[in-house]
């Protein structure tokens, strides 16, 4: 390397930092082209309306939920139905318009009918269905307890006898033997 190389990087390494510096507070305070633009120093407000169709929505352009889709496109179509919202449509017609520009596959809500209504809670009724049937099946399966005589059973002595032989092998076989 030749000695102007070297004072070239010594000065283009600080002047690269500086520069670095000089734009992060540009980015910082730099508006999103996606942001919703604030009103007179409130908090921007969302239309009612706008929120719950937003809420009942999957994201055409990613796979979550359309109120928390990253993309540009998935902010784009937010904005849309804000705009949607602020001329006056309800949040019903809204999922509908969305649904049909995009498909059924994009609703995350059962839509209103009853057909509907039993795809989206069947389901958690047949859950709930299995979970009393085992609790029923484990309290059946357990019974009454059988009820035992309290007078003792008598035994034979030539039962008494092999029992306790066994009693004595069992003994002889447990014992412990040391080297």
């Amino acid at each position: 390397m030749t000695r102007s190389t070297v004072q070239l990087r010594r000065i283009s390494a600080p002047a690269t930092l500086l520069v670095l510096f000089a734009l992060i507070p540009a980015a910082l305070s730099a508006q999103s082209q996606y942001e919703l633009p604030r009103g007179d120093g409130e908090p921007y407000r969302a239309h009612p309306e706008a929120v719950e169709a937003v809420n009942k929505l999957k994201s055409p352009y990613c796979p979550t939920m359309l109120e928390v889709c990253p993309s540009p496109a998935g902010a784009a179509l937010r904005d849309s139905i804000a705009d949607l919202a602020e001329q006056g449509r309800d949040a019903d017609w809204i999922v509908e318009w969305m649904v049909a520009r995009h498909g059924e596959e994009y609703r995350a809500v059962p839509p209103k009918t009853a057909g509907g209504f039993i795809a989206w809670t069947m389901p958690a009724f047949g859950a709930v269905m299995l979970l009393f049937g085992t609790i029923w099946l484990l309290q059946r399966m357990r019974g009454t307890p059988v009820e035992r005589p309290d007078t003792p059973v008598a035994v034979s002595d030539a039962d008494e006898e092999m029992l306790r032989t066994a009693m004595r092998e069992l003994d002889a076989e447990e014992e412990a033997t040391f080297f």
